[in-house]
């Protein structure tokens, strides 16, 4: 399979890795730098992976479809724009699988945490908060691998209305998502319950990047002959 690297970061560079072992060729690397004659080698492409910025993900994307090239996106904190992706690929017989997480552990979580979400639906004795660690490079806050768990508990837990930031809870009807910053995590992931009680809690350790380099890998071979728009949660078969 030949392969766009839309962001030659760390990212790009271990999913790079990862799919040359594959059996896979690199036909395009595209950063901030990048020129016109470098953003023409996506011609050569059956598939795009997208890992650069918030800022600049959804110019990226539509520069894919352009081309009608399938498009695996890694980048989070643009997804303002998600509606407009959705309907632009659909309208335009395009591909796109965008992931806040490409792990298949983390995906994992997401799908408990939906199931424990909805056991919890009628024990209000049992308040519910998010934790997030992440290395100090990650540019937006929460993660978006926090904002998905985040609405799996909103879409079962109806005395939670939304999610905010722990300086920004104003009632308890908000969820709350501490986030913290420390050297070079990966990424962990903490569903807390409380109550007078006990605690139940579920977490998600990353203990390198590699599981997110061989999932977007594996995306992009799962979705570069497919139309439409897709989640990790149709690879997966949940």
């Amino acid at each position: 399979m030949k392969i766009a690297l839309i962001g030659y970061g760390k990212m790009g560079k271990m999913i790079e890795q990862v799919a040359v072992k594959r059996g896979h060729t690199i036909v395009a690397r595209i950063d901030k730098d990048s020129t016109t004659a470098d953003w023409d080698e996506l011609k050569k492409a059956q598939v795009a992976i997208e890992f650069s910025k918030p800022d600049t993900a959804f110019e990226n994307i539509k520069r894919c479809f352009a081309l009608h090239l399938p498009v695996v996106v890694g980048t989070t904190g643009w997804y303002e724009h998600l509606d407009e992706i959705k309907q632009l690929c659909q309208s335009g017989n395009n591909t796109i699988l965008p992931a806040t997480n490409f792990s298949i552990g983390v995906n994992l979580f997401f799908h408990i945490n939906k199931k424990l979400a909805q056991a919890m639906e009628n024990l209000p004795e049992y308040d519910v908060v998010i934790e997030e660690t992440h290395h100090t490079h990650k540019l937006d806050a929460p993660s978006g691998t926090a904002i998905t768990i985040a609405q799996g508990i909103l879409a079962e837990i109806s005395r939670k209305n939304k999610w905010a930031l722990s300086n920004d809870v104003s009632s308890e009807s908000d969820l709350s998502i501490t986030s913290h910053r420390i050297d070079e995590v990966p990424g962990t992931h903490m569903v807390r319950y409380a109550s007078e009680i006990d605690d139940i809690e579920i977490k998600h350790t990353a203990h390198n990047r590699s599981g997110f380099a061989i999932g977007a890998v594996v995306a992009a071979e799962w979705v570069k002959d497919k139309k439409g728009f897709y989640s990790m949660s149709d690879l997966i078969g949940f």
